[in-house]
């Protein structure tokens, strides 16, 4: 990139590409820079809005990220990764019930058992426990050994007094290698 860019000042992919090694290197300042340069040539890309964000995102300016992943959005509004880590920013906000609606959008685009679980976190922040069992369930079908999932559906059934469901999924989850899980079955599970 560095060798592109000094045939080509105006090339917002050299810049957009050097920012990515700079980002592979956790040089999350320098990447944003670079990016900000690929903007500057080209407000077009999403996915230079979408790289900005995700260094935001890592050098914990939440509102920033958000900013670039709302602009990259509105340039490609089918991504569902943009809507899952702007949902992220937003959690990480505690901005719940925006986050909720982002992993929404995200799902209704992409299902994936990563998205189920994450919104089953924040809906457990809001104290929607049923909704949180119920996208955990998604995510296990979805995805079979997703043993995080297990665990978390697990404390919210156990949460609302279906200590049966709770040893059944903490069981799954010891079998998928969580040894805390085998714990609670030991201390809590006939």
């Amino acid at each position: 990139a560095n060798i592109a860019l000094s045939l080509d000042k105006n090339s917002a992919e050299a810049y957009n590409h050097r920012g990515n090694a700079k980002k592979g290197l956790n040089d999350h300042i320098g990447a944003i820079s670079d990016y900000t340069n690929a903007i500057n040539i080209n407000s077009k890309a999403a996915s230079y809005y979408y790289n900005r964000a995700y260094s935001k995102d890592e050098l914990e300016d939440y509102t920033g990220a958000i900013s670039d992943y709302t602009r990259a959005i509105k340039i490609n509004p089918n991504k569902e990764n943009y809507y899952f880590n702007r949902a992220y920013s937003k959690q990480n906000l505690e901005d719940y019930t925006g986050a909720i609606s982002d992993y929404t959008r995200a799902i209704k685009i992409k299902p994936k058992a990563t998205t189920y679980f994450n919104r089953a976190l924040t809906k457990y922040e809001l104290a929607d426990y049923i909704g949180a069992i119920s996208d955990n369930t998604r995510a296990i079908k979805i995805n079979p050994n997703y043993t995080n999932a297990y665990v978390n559906r697990g404390v919210l059934r156990n949460r609302n007094n279906d200590l049966k469901g709770a040893c059944s999924d903490w069981r799954k989850a010891s079998r998928l290698g969580y040894s805390k899980a085998e714990k609670w079955v030991e201390n809590q599970c006939d």
